[in-house]
């Protein structure tokens, strides 16, 4: 098996990993279990506590300590036994703790997977730019194939999610011991720090008015795309509990319609390019926001008859919500920092999106959800939730508008192409 093909296992594992669960948990949260949405808020914001230290930590162990390849295969064995325990948790204040530790083994084996990646590539004399995007897509696709295993075996609410997932995990870091070796490779003898060591220099960014807005409107941006991945499919689900939509293909196949927007994500990336050329890195930041709009608004106004082709469309500008404000958010980080900050700040944009976003998003929507959303008999107020969703974003898309200054220079985009 050549070292690509190898390396399209990997990837394609390490998210399907992810994918069995991530969509769906809500259903076995509420159907299920019938646990609270203040409580389900909470459980969303795992990954994000999770992403605060331990992408770090590994990295820094990796760097000095242990071959990368075989932490990668030990946190995913550790995760897999996780995994395996949770299903016979049956109170929602321990079923938190035990996504914890999860996540705790899981979050680092995303940025692991790039370092295994690259150093293998690089080992064969690849072209890393050009090897890797196509390698990396198999990820994107493995998530949407657990999606669509999940649907379509009858587990979308059942604890067999989390069973798939851990047998995956045990398969992947069993894999990974066979791996091309990636040694540490610090052999720095400058003194450093603990904060230099974890990357915390990054936070002197801060200082300056432009970087800070950026980060603030990256950790807003970081809570919106939570909201997405936890209350997804449960609304589409929930439109059984409408006699008219009860038999229909949303509701049967919910996830299905959900992995549509992974889809999306695979195409709007090669849109990015030219996106960035022409309408420059603010621009296209604020494109994503106005896609957030969109895709909030139209699941609030949408329904699996007349109204199927606004879910359908909510799936299609989730990849411009999500891939132009990353990617774009990442090129504005290497182009507005020093080269010895550089991978500090990039994973401080991390931090604020998938760290401290991914804890503000779970916990208020979860409470807000709660507080506002809950008819008196007990079921969710789609529309309404859908709609503030919306509105939030709005606001956000208003002030970033307004607030961040930022001049396009399109030969600034044609270097980083080349």
């Amino acid at each position: 098996m050549g070292i690509k093909t190898r390396l399209i296992v990997m990837n394609f594992l390490q998210f399907f990993i992810w994918g069995a669960w991530l969509i769906t948990i809500g259903n076995y949260w509420f159907e299920t279990k019938h646990w609270t949405s203040t409580d389900f808020g909470i459980i969303f914001s795992t990954m994000g506590i999770a992403s605060l230290f331990m992408p770090a930590l590994a990295g820094m162990i990796a760097d000095k300590w242990i071959n990368a390849e075989k932490l990668y295969a030990i946190l995913h064995i550790l995760g897999s036994i996780c995994m395996f325990l949770i299903p016979q948790i049956n109170d929602s204040t321990v079923f938190f703790w035990g996504i914890l530790a999860a996540m705790v083994f899981y979050m680092p084996t995303i940025a692991l997977t790039n370092s295994v990646a690259y150093t293998a590539l690089k080992n064969y004399n690849y072209d890393v730019i050009k090897a890797f995007p196509p390698i990396r897509v198999f990820g994107t696709i493995g998530f949407i194939a657990a999606m669509w295993v999940v649907n379509l075996t009858g587990n979308k609410s059942s604890e067999n999610m989390f069973y798939i997932s851990a047998l995956t995990s045990l398969i992947l870091g069993l894999y990974a011991f066979t791996l091309p070796k990636c040694p540490p490779l610090a052999q720095d003898s400058g003194k450093k720090d603990l904060i230099e060591v974890l990357g915390l220099n990054a936070f002197t960014l801060f200082k300056d008015r432009k970087m800070a807005l950026f980060f603030v409107f990256s950790m807003l941006l970081g809570a919106a795309l939570q909201l997405t991945n936890a209350y997804g499919d449960v609304f589409l689900s929930d439109f059984a509990k409408i006699p008219q939509y009860m038999d229909s293909f949303v509701v049967k196949y919910s996830t299905i319609i959900m992995s549509i927007s992974q889809m999306s994500e695979t195409l709007f990336i090669l849109a990015i390019p030219f996106f960035l050329k022409r309408y420059g890195i603010k621009n296209v930041m604020l494109i994503s926001m106005v896609a957030w709009v969109l895709r909030f608004g139209f699941f609030g106004l949408g329904n699996p008859g007349d109204g199927l082709w606004m879910i359908i469309l909510s799936c299609v500008v989730y990849g411009m919500a999500f891939d132009f404000f990353n990617i774009s958010g990442s090129l504005f980080v290497e182009t507005s920092t020093s080269p010895k900050i550089r991978s500090s700040a990039q994973g401080l944009f991390m931090m604020m999106t998938n760290g401290f976003g991914a804890i503000f998003g779970s916990w208020t929507s979860g409470l807000i959800i709660d507080m506002f959303f809950i008819s008196p008999n007990g079921q969710k107020e789609w529309a309404g939730i859908w709609l503030s969703f919306a509105a939030y974003a709005t606001i956000v898309a208003i002030l970033f508008a307004i607030f961040f200054k930022h001049k396009h220079d399109p030969k600034v985009v044609e270097n980083l192409q080349h």
